[in-house]
């Protein structure tokens, strides 16, 4: 964090530098939207086609054909989940949370898009509705849904604490993943990535520029709901810090398991077509 007394003299010139406006670094206004009207309407008639139950402090997989749409459901009280996804047929292309908030920003909401890793860079969902859109961002600054935390891991907590804990979400997702692909745990831990703090409250301190996390205002019956644009596999983890309100990896935390539903329309929205891998050359230049 930045020091609370500068080592550096100012220059003189140094209000002038901070007051220079700031530029976005990826403005999005080439990219065509989602047509949200269209995926709202092919929900009409839709089918229920699987659920799962994510217990507390544990993860499940799940997945979701491409044209489908999931929601991962608040049952029975205020619980955060650490959701990872992948290409169901290549787990090399999975969630780049850092690409996605570059293009939409911290905290996530529809409209918004889950973008993929590098080489690949297309949309895997796209949200299509968010039952906590009305939280908005607070007096801290902080939102729900965000891409700025990695998830709770047993090597920062062993880092900060000294001990081992094995209900860490990215502990979690990995007994999760290897016995959803039938794979050890050491060889696919790898494939765990940062995550889409689902229904979590977070934001940066405006002093020292800190990730702080906050109780998050779900409450059973509240839901984030997606449209699968590929073909996906999904972890979720229903984080060991229940609402996150105290501290994260704990088993004094009060906990509450997940649903995730997914749901199979009558027909794909009108004019949907699933995305393409990123159409870069690869040559990277001479």
């Amino acid at each position: 964090m930045k020091l609370e007394k500068a080592e550096t003299p100012e220059p003189r010139d140094a209000e002038i530098r901070r007051s220079i406006k700031p530029v976005i670094c990826y403005p999005v206004d080439s990219l065509a939207p989602p047509d949200l009207s269209a995926y709202r309407a092919a929900r009409e008639g839709w089918t229920k086609i699987g659920e799962t139950i994510v217990p507390p402090r544990e993860a499940r997989c799940f997945e979701v054909p491409a044209g489908c749409f999931f929601r991962i459901v608040s049952i029975e009280g205020s619980q955060v989940g650490d959701l990872n996804l992948w290409a169901v047929d290549d787990l090399r292309e999975r969630f780049f949370s850092g690409k996605t908030r570059a293009l939409h920003g911290t905290h996530l909401s529809t409209g918004d898009r889950l973008w993929s890793s590098l080489p690949f860079l297309r949309p895997m969902a796209t949200i299509t509705q968010d039952t906590l859109d009305w939280y908005g961002f607070d007096e801290w600054g902080g939102s729900v849904h965000d891409v700025i935390g990695t998830r709770c891991d047993p090597y920062t907590h062993r880092l900060l604490s000294g001990h081992d804990y094995h209900h860490c979400c990215h502990s979690n997702l990995t007994r999760a993943l290897a016995d959803h692909v039938g794979r050890p745990r050491d060889a696919i831990e790898p494939a765990v990535h940062d995550v889409l703090n689902v229904f979590m409250c977070t934001g940066f301190t405006r002093d020292t520029g800190q990730y702080f996390m906050k109780a998050s205002p779900v409450r059973p019956g509240d839901f984030l709901e997606f449209f699968a644009e590929i073909d996906l596999l999904g972890a979720l983890s229903a984080c060991p810090g229940g609402d996150c309100s105290t501290e994260h990896s704990t088993d004094t935390a009060v906990c509450h398991p997940l649903l995730v539903e997914i749901y199979r329309p009558q027909m794909p929205p009108e004019g949907w077509d699933s995305p393409p891998r990123n159409a870069y050359s690869g040559t990277h230049g001479d």
